[in-house]
């Protein structure tokens, strides 16, 4: 019997509705993260069997407990929930800018996998995977990549919220590995997306939700605490 559950935030649309997708052809029962209950109902009824509605803000704490009260056991967390508030670079963009920016890209992810800890804990295989970017990359942004033109200062507010959620993800993996968790980061790639003007010129986002179901479906030898690329290969720091 397939009784494994999987979360996904901000699942109602772009990479996290593929990935939503992904999981519950898997089999996986996937709670759909919505803050707006309208359009996470059409993402579950888009996704089909499987996909379950789950109201969740994850800047608001108190919506965040009361989803939680709803989950017995996770067995998959995938904190996909994101922003990007423009594309300026740090000398012009105010500081609300960035409170803004990780309010959601990084104490969203702490409070959503703080508040989730406990049903994680009651699964045999844990797997936590953060939806981070390859302009969060220090190495990638001063070095040749795969990705992105390096040497641009712009959408500061953004590439250091991902910045600092890669931080949190290998705090969160040195920390959860003698449980048997598997914490890793993804840089998905430029996608078609509504996250920002340019994202809209992007790739397919169901190509990156691929190495996000790839690292939620990692074996016990897996790794953790890793950065990686939508194919696959590991990211720099």
């Amino acid at each position: 019997m397939n009784d494994r559950t999987a979360l996904v935030t901000g699942a109602n649309k772009g990479i996290g509705k593929d990935i939503a997708r992904l999981l519950a052809a898997e089999g996986f029962t996937v709670y759909v993260g919505s803050r707006d209950p309208g359009r996470g109902k059409r993402a579950v009824e888009e996704i089909g069997a499987g996909a379950r509605l789950l109201v969740l803000d994850v800047t608001d704490p108190d919506g965040i407990a009361q989803a939680a009260a709803q989950v017995d056991r996770l067995d998959v967390l995938v904190n996909n929930a994101g922003i990007a508030p423009s594309l300026a670079p740090p000398a012009d963009t105010p500081v609300e800018e960035f409170r803004l920016a990780y309010e959601t890209n990084v104490f969203g992810v702490v409070a959503v996998t703080n508040a989730f800890l406990p049903a994680l804990r009651r699964s045999p295989h844990p797997r936590i995977v953060n939806i981070s970017s390859g302009t969060g990359s220090l190495t990638w942004s001063t070095h040749p990549n795969p990705q992105f033109t390096p040497g641009s200062g712009g959408g500061a507010a953004y590439r250091s919220s991902k910045a600092a959620l890669n931080a949190l993800t290998i705090f969160y993996a040195q920390t959860l590995d003698e449980d048997g968790f598997k914490v890793n980061a993804l840089a998905p790639g430029l996608r078609a997306t509504d996250l920002n003007a340019r994202a809209a010129a992007g790739g397919d986002p169901a190509e990156a939700a691929q190495g996000a179901l790839r690292l939620a479906l990692l074996p016990d030898d897996g790794p953790t605490g890793g950065f990686f690329s939508w194919d696959g290969t590991p990211v720099p720091w």
